[in-house]
């Protein structure tokens, strides 16, 4: 991803109307590059990688290196 500001906009969270941020967030399947809603609940996954470790999560969104997933 490039830098700027609509690379930190989730885009899948854009097609319903939000502009959420994107952040790393934690599942079951480990932690991912997603969306929270304005109560801080899950609102979508972003990124088609998970992560085992948050710090992983944390440097591939820094470093833009993290695949956008192109649909929910």
């Amino acid at each position: 991803m490039a830098e700027g500001d609509d690379d930190k906009i989730g885009k899948l969270a854009a097609l319903t109307g939000k502009r959420l941020p994107v952040q790393v967030c934690k599942s079951a399947a480990g932690f991912y590059i997603g969306t929270a809603d304005e109560e801080g609940l899950p609102f979508s996954r972003e990124s088609s990688e998970y992560w085992r470790e948050r710090i992983a999560a944390e440097r591939a969104m820094s470093d833009g290196k993290w695949t956008q997933r192109r649909a929910p």
